[in-house]
């Protein structure tokens, strides 16, 4: 037997443990076998082609359990808040994503102007509007219905990119609308904000304006201009960032699940379906927003992604800056692995579907 193998019945045996002790009552001795599940199933998937791309979402999965039984060991280390870490861990994520973009990606608005207004505006327009439906719909709390405003507001996930070019969707038209909704997020989400979210929470404009820029457009900018000098000199930097990203995203999340453990432990079965309707609707009515100019198939898939795929790091970080992190923070912590697996999904299912011009089908783009 193979460790992958071994490991899957590993996980087999700690998830009908966990169920076990839940079912019967002692559900705080279950925790350890949920999290032993969740590790092992994470490397189980290593063992598994089509399963691998879930290893990452498992492993958060495993450490969101863990923070939700053991929340103390996530909130401070000795005075010091960990929750301080999150703008610059945001900073070092944007950063690696600057340095992994280039000024071409720009250019993308002169070569496919139609499919780049279309994105970004369906984008802006369709995420918002659902998150605000939704919001009002929910009867939470007025700080965690913001939050699902909030993460409606946010610009593009350098994970659409990934995804966009596993659904064999146009990865050129991908990169280009993440790059110009992320420029533009200092402005348009904090005015979405104000008109949408105003009514459950204190927005300032300004300041949210200026939080953004701080965590968004300095630090891609400083990666833009070091890809420009130094890029393929420094393969060790290359080669590190995907990772730095990956764990700084699992760390806010850890840190976001701790603090609004209490919160989530009343509403999270309902939190997450909010947020799960949220992602659907978003790639549904995206790919028909396509359709609806006549877009190509790959271009309507594009389009599908980057509507319904959010930057939910950055909608942590705002949070965290409006000091709400442990209510306005708890949608965006959840969208952000949810969004991992549908989009997974959805890749998987296009990838056996025909786009409609393979015989003319050029791969474009770079693969993030």
């Amino acid at each position: 037997m193979n460790i992958y193998k071994l490991m899957s019945a590993v996980a087999a045996v700690s998830l009908l443990t966990a169920l076990y002790l839940a079912f019967t009552g002692s559900l705080p001795s279950a925790g350890p076998f949920f999290i032993a599940f969740f590790l092992s199933l994470a490397i189980s998937f290593r063992g598994y082609e089509k399963l691998k791309g879930f290893t990452y979402t498992t492993v958060i999965f495993a450490a969101v359990t863990t923070a939700l039984y053991y929340p103390q060991h996530f909130l401070t280390v000795g005075d010091f808040k960990l929750s301080t870490l999150i703008t610059p861990l945001i900073q070092i994520i944007m950063f690696g994503m600057g340095t992994s973009m280039s000024f071409g990606d720009f250019v993308g608005v002169v070569k496919m102007p139609k499919g780049v207004l279309i994105g970004v505006v369906s984008h802006f327009i369709i995420m918002p509007t659902i998150g605000y439906t939704l919001a009002n719909i929910s009867g939470f709390p007025p700080e965690i219905a913001a939050g699902i405003i909030l993460i409606g507001c946010s610009p593009n996930g350098m994970a659409s990119n990934v995804i966009s070019y596993l659904a064999k969707a146009n990865l050129a038209l991908s990169i280009t609308i993440t790059a110009i909704s992320t420029m533009l997020a200092p402005i348009v989400t904090p005015v979405l904000m104000s008109m949408l979210a105003g009514a459950f929470v204190k927005i300032d404009t300004l300041h949210m304006m200026w939080d953004i820029i701080k965590m968004v457009i300095i630090p891609i900018g400083a990666g833009l201009i070091f890809n420009k000098l130094f890029s393929g000199k420094v393969k060790w930097l290359d080669a590190a960032m995907p990772l730095v990203s990956m764990g700084g995203i699992a760390f806010i999340i850890v840190i976001i699940t701790a603090a609004g453990r209490d919160s989530l432990l009343s509403i999270g079965p309902a939190l997450l379906l909010l947020v799960l309707i949220h992602n659907l609707s978003g790639y549904t009515l995206g790919y028909w927003s396509g359709r609806l100019f006549r877009m190509s198939e790959r271009d309507c898939r594009t389009i599908a992604i980057e509507v319904g795929m959010q930057n939910g790091g950055l909608a942590s970080g705002i949070a965290k800056e409006m000091g709400k992190m442990a209510t306005v923070g708890l949608a965006p912590a959840i969208f952000g692995p949810l969004m991992n697996i549908t989009g997974s999904i959805l890749a998987s299912w296009w990838q056996g579907k025909p786009t409609g011009d393979e015989d003319t089908y050029v791969e474009t783009g770079r693969a993030h």
